[in-house]
């Protein structure tokens, strides 16, 4: 096969090829072929050995990898967009690992591809290109790894995205965006404006959903009243629909915590909704005489309606995450419950002894105080359920026509599954956050009552010689660079940890909500950060506590059974029989002698031996419960 001289001078134009002699160009060229890929076409899949390197010439390609953790099939998320002169899969010059990541092209997309078979002949005809290539490759690699750690070390978290770029204004003045990227000139400003926590939209896909899901909704709701064109509406909806899908969430790039009552998110969402509607109808990127951001996408909505309704949403899916981790909670120290119904224990109040109870009966109060909470769960998230969709800039519903907001909410409910109300008044939903302050009290009362009960389990299980040592927790890390053999209650302490971070997260919703001003509260955003990532946090604390502690713990009845029959604890079960006197002069005389009750009660005279056994008996004194 001859190589052409096109071939050869485009890759001459590629910045991984530069120093390559042109005898070296040639060999490497004769071993290539040009490749078309369709929109959504599959460059390489996670997982298939690698079999290939390629150049992009033009069009773009984006690296995805599934989600496995969410227990979904078809879930994707995108890690890096590359566009003309970027070089893909380069890591088959190396070895012949399964890929993984997938690769696939965003637009019609044209590469140069150089397949391993093939390229065998043009090493062993010209040794050298093996060792430029593999030096090329390794140094590219290695450059994408420092490339990305700088942008995390930034709080520039997310893809990069190489390659052209386009120009976009607004009414601040023209920028260059890059070409890869589906977001426009608003969200790059956003950007640059609020690199602030380091976490971005993408971090929270269930509010990139969310709103997804609100502008299919929109859509909808304005072709039904002849507002908008049928073939721009038409790929709205499907833009939006690959949203909803896990697609793009790598174009969402904006900081959580944000100036401007959540217009930076509302934005990206438009922009790139917008352009992706732009690249299915078969435009540029940018050319937004087809499909507007705002004229389009955001029609008939403002961000004070779209916001606070995606978080909404986005809360409600996340609540539901939340109460499935902690009912599998409850089920888990339910079981250690009735596992642990036999073994007699002393009760404890003020961290005195004070009578016996059951370990059974203890671990069964733990679930019942998590299921308690579970259901003030259903009830926030029964408030977050009224939307203000049709309120625009402050309730008043202007630039909004008749009969949009109930549709719109039709349509959002049918899109959601959630059965979702229309505020009666839409100028006081649009100005107040009161559902938000009640769901963030709710996790405080979890985080509250969470943590408490760790607490419990670091005490129950300290020693373990010198401590109380009445349950073992399961061993999951050496404790100490200096002691050896000590072994800490990690799992506990960490969601300690999370709990206290929730509870000062209550904090700052309570402030935010509280500095609303008017018709509006622009904290919004920093009320969505933390209410997302608490709920984020104590459902993952809720499956760590529950997978790597309360499933292993284990319990020693010996240990328990001795600090009962050591007790003076026990004798308050004699209260009834012998009166609170005697039994005070029975106490005092256990403390300070180091005898048993039973033989001081004996000894005494004031009962008989069957009836001291009755009174004292395990199930008398428990309650006959676990």
């Amino acid at each position: 096969m001859m190589a052409s001289t096109n071939t050869i001078e485009t890759l001459r134009d590629i910045a991984f090829f530069d120093g390559l002699p042109d005898q070296l160009l040639w060999h490497l060229a004769k071993a290539s072929e040009q490749q078309h890929f369709a929109t959504d076409a599959l460059v390489f899949r996670e997982g298939e050995p690698r079999a290939f390197f390629a150049v992009i010439v033009d069009g773009n390609v984006a690296i995805e990898r599934t989600d496995t953790s969410s227990g979904q099939e078809g879930i994707s998320f995108r890690l890096a967009t590359f566009g003309p002169g970027s070089v893909l899969a380069e890591g088959s010059l190396l070895d012949s690992s399964p890929h993984g990541s997938s690769a696939r092209a965003t637009r019609p997309t044209n590469v140069i591809l150089f397949r391993t078979d093939k390229l065998e002949q043009a090493l062993e005809d010209a040794p050298a290109l093996h060792a430029a290539l593999v030096s090329r490759a390794a140094r590219a690699i290695a450059e994408r790894l420092r490339g990305a750690d700088a942008m995390l070390a930034g709080g520039r978290r997310g893809p990069g995205f190489g390659g052209a770029t386009r120009k976009e204004h607004d009414f601040l003045g023209e920028r260059d965006v890059p070409d890869a990227a589906l977001y426009g000139v608003q969200t790059l400003r956003a950007m640059e404006n609020f690199p602030i926590t380091g976490v971005p939209l993408a971090d929270f896909p269930e509010l990139i959903i969310a709103h997804a899901q609100v502008k299919e909704s929109a859509a909808r709701a304005n072709m039904t009243l002849g507002l908008l064109d049928t073939t721009v509406g038409d790929a709205i909806i499907n833009a939006s629909r690959e949203i909803q899908r896990g697609r793009h969430h790598e174009h969402f790039r904006v900081d959580m915590i944000q100036g401007g009552a959540g217009t930076s998110t509302n934005m990206n969402a438009n922009e790139v909704i917008a352009n992706r509607a732009l690249e299915l109808l078969g435009f540029a990127r940018g050319d937004y005489h087809h499909v507007h951001p705002n004229e389009h996408v955001n029609l008939s909505q403002s961000t004070n309606d779209v916001y606070p309704t995606a978080v909404k949403i986005a809360l409600h899916r996340g609540i539901a995450t939340l109460k499935d981790s902690m009912v599998a909670l409850v089920a888990a120290f339910a079981r250690k419950g009735e596992a642990f119904a036999p073994h007699l224990k002393m009760g404890r109040t003020q961290l005195q002894d004070a009578v016996p109870m059951t370990l059974g009966q203890e671990f069964m109060a733990f679930a019942h105080t998590i299921l308690e909470d579970v259901d003030r769960l259903t009830e926030a998230q029964a408030l977050i359920r009224e939307i203000n969709m049709g309120a625009t800039a402050i309730g008043t519903g202007i630039t909004a026509p008749p009969g949009y907001a109930e549709l719109v909410r039709t349509n959002l409910s049918e899109v959601t599954g959630l059965a979702l109300i229309t505020a009666p008044d839409l100028v006081e939903a649009t100005a107040d956050t009161g559902s938000f302050v009640q769901l963030s009290g709710v996790l405080k009362r979890c985080a509250v009552k969470l943590s408490k009960i760790c607490n419990d389990l670091r005490l129950l299980s300290s020693g373990p010689r010198t401590g109380f040592g009445e349950i073992n927790l399961p061993p999951m890390q050496p404790g100490s660079s200096i002691m050896p053999g000590k072994v800490n209650p990690v799992i506990p302490e960490v969601v300690n940890q999370v709990c206290f971070d929730v509870i000062g997260g209550d904090m700052t919703v309570t402030m935010a909500a509280e500095a609303g001003q008017l018709q509006l509260n622009v904290f919004e955003p920093i009320i969505a950060f933390r209410l997302l990532r608490n709920i984020q946090s104590l459902s993952n604390a809720c499956l760590v506590l529950r997978e790597r502690c309360i499933d292993g713990i284990t319990a020693n009845p010996e240990r328990m059974r001795q600090l009962v029959e050591h007790s003076i604890g026990i004798v308050t079960a004699l209260v009834p029989i012998l009166g609170y006197e005697k039994c005070a002069e029975v106490a005092m005389a256990a403390l300070q002698s180091g005898r048993g009750v039973y033989e001081l009660v004996l000894e005494r005279g004031w009962m008989q031996r069957a009836e001291l056994e009755r009174a004292l008996n395990p199930a008398s004194m428990t309650g006959g419960t676990t």
